[in-house]
Order: structure tokens, then sequence, then C-alpha cells
């Protein structure tokens, strides 16, 4: 269970970043029936810390704050030199190794990954950060497994996420792992953001979703809306009104992949949501989303995921009548 919470703050603190932090586990939301933590902004030298903003913040906790926190929270901030070598204070990098070493959760927001890699908490570790900077961090840390394509990434209690609002997603996956799907669902809907990207939000790895598909745009929103039924390149590409090679290039173009591909994603995505907030079967729900059989539904949840889907209901289900909407 998570109580307390740490989010550490230097010189050059990216502002929007720090807000996540404090969005997501300052905020006292008993009077909406949301989860409510100790929250700490603390920094190595106590004081004035100037942002990326322009801007102070004062700051008056030390890394004490970090001693026995549940979760310590890396917050994005100008990090790398000119030869892309972060620049953190030793004592930063003890604190975080001193808490991971005890349990705690590690959440680093956007650049605040190149932290971790200099605590040497990403060696062997699966991982992400702002796309821009991907390569870097993957040159930095040979070893670990950087992925640029998603929105973040839990890797044993050491969790990154990707560029600036892909905090608040990773943030609400912590929620929701340690808390479960209504305490993330109340503090998402206090936030006014969606509990979870395009309907259902992996396990381990989210997928981010094209933000621009451009001229597909209507037809994938349809697809969304009418999973179960089958859906092959002709047929899509007659909808599109596209010749088929035309609606395959344009498709990868648009979304990164293939039609089926796109389908299967958004079909795991539903029986997610499905299973976190309905009691139907694995049965009712791989023929609601457009598997068919609850066999194929679990081989793509696990190639997806990395778990089954009596194990993710498990760990994310409510108690709710068996109903599918």
């Amino acid at each position: 269970m998570i109580e307390k919470v740490a989010a550490v703050v230097v010189p050059g603190v990216a502002p929007f970043e720090m807000g996540i932090a404090y969005e997501v586990f300052g905020i006292d939301r008993r009077d909406t029936g949301g989860p409510t933590f100790e929250f700490t902004l603390c920094t190595p030298v106590p004081g004035s810390v100037p942002t990326k903003g322009g801007f102070a913040l004062q700051v008056d906790a030390g890394l004490e704050a970090t001693e026995d926190a549940d979760v310590v929270v890396v917050v994005a901030y100008d990090v790398l030199s000119g030869d892309g070598v972060p620049e953190v204070p030793p004592s930063y990098l003890d604190a975080l190794c001193r808490a991971h070493a005890r349990g705690a959760w590690i959440l680093s927001l956007c650049s605040g990954a190149f932290v971790l890699a200099a605590a040497g908490l990403l060696a062997g570790r699966r991982c992400t950060t702002h796309w821009m900077f991907a390569d870097r961090l993957a040159a930095l840390v040979p070893d670990a497994d950087v992925d640029p394509d998603v929105l973040y990434v839990a890797d044993r209690r050491v969790l990154t996420s990707a560029g600036t609002a892909a905090g608040i997603d990773a943030a609400l996956h912590l929620v929701r792992t340690e808390l479960g799907g209504e305490a993330a669902r109340a503090v998402a809907r206090r936030m006014i953001v969606p509990p979870q990207r395009d309907g259902g939000q992996a396990q381990f790895v989210l997928d981010p979703v094209p933000e621009a598909a451009d001229s597909l745009a209507p037809l994938l929103a349809w697809v969304r809306t009418h999973l179960a039924e089958p859906h092959t390149v002709p047929s899509l590409a007659r909808r599109a009104m596209l010749s088929e090679r035309t609606f395959a290039r344009r498709f990868a173009a648009e979304t990164g992949t293939t039609p089926a591909a796109w389908i299967a994603r958004q079909r795991v995505a539903r029986a997610q949501e499905l299973l976190e907030t309905t009691a139907a079967s694995i049965d009712e729900i791989a023929d609601t989303v457009g598997f068919g059989t609850a066999a194929v539904l679990r081989h793509h949840f696990t190639r997806v995921l990395g778990t089954s889907p009596t194990a993710y209901r498990r760990r994310f289900g409510d108690r709710v009548p068996a109903v599918v909407p």
C-alpha cells in the first residue's frame, strides 16, 4: 500500500512534471472518494530551488523525506550536460539506491530516467523516456532495454515514463497497481483525465495511441465501436474508399503498424476494460471484443501484456455485476 510519497526536485526542475507528482499524490481526495497520501516535496539542499520556467520554489524538506517513503518520484529536470552525461548530486543517487534497496517504488518522469541511469537502477531493466532522448539513454545504459514507443514501463518496482503527460499515465498505473482500479479512476475523475488511454491501460507497458491519425481517424473511431465484427484489409479499404495498396500504406504511415496488429491491440484494450469493470466470463468478453474464443483472447492478451486475463482481473478488477456493456 502507498502511504508516503516523496518527490525530489533539483535546480532546473520541470514545473509541469512536478505538478503531475503533486496532482496525483499531493491532494486530499477523501471528499470525492479518492485516496490520500502523505506527500512531501524535497531537495538535496533545502531552500530556494530555481525551476526550468524561470521562477523559484521554496522547498524546506531535505532528502531525509525519501528514507521512509513508499514511492520516490524523480521529477524531470535539465539533467544532461553537453556531452550527454547526467549531472546528478551524489546524495540524490544515494537516496534513490537506499529507497530501492528497501523496496520502495521509484517513479521517474520524462528525463528523470537519466537520474535512474546514473544511480545504476536501469541496468538489465526495461525502461523508457521522452522519445527525443531515448537513443541517448540507450547509449548511456547499453544493458537496459529502452523502448521509445511506449508511455511507461514498470519493471521490478522501477517505473519510467515517457515525456510530459505520459507521467500522468505512469502515476495512475502506480495507483492502480497498489490501490486498485477504483482508486485510479477516482484520481482521474478529479483531474478530469482518462483513467486509461484508449479504453485500456496495459499492466506493464501501454502502447501510445496515434494522436493524429489524420485521414483515417473516422475509420479508426468506427472500428473501435465495432470490434466484434470481422475486419480485413479489403473491407476496411472499401470503407475508407481507398485501394487496398493505398490503404495499407496510409494505415502504416498514420498508425505505425498494420491493420491486424492495431485491431488486435484495440481488442485487448477493450478486454482489459471489461475485465476491470465487469464480472463477465472470459468467453463472453472474447466474443464481445471480437476474438471469438477464450483461447484466442488468452493468446493475444498474454502476447501483448505478458499476463493472463484471469490474473489481470484478479489484480485490477472491481466487484461489479456480471454485465457486458
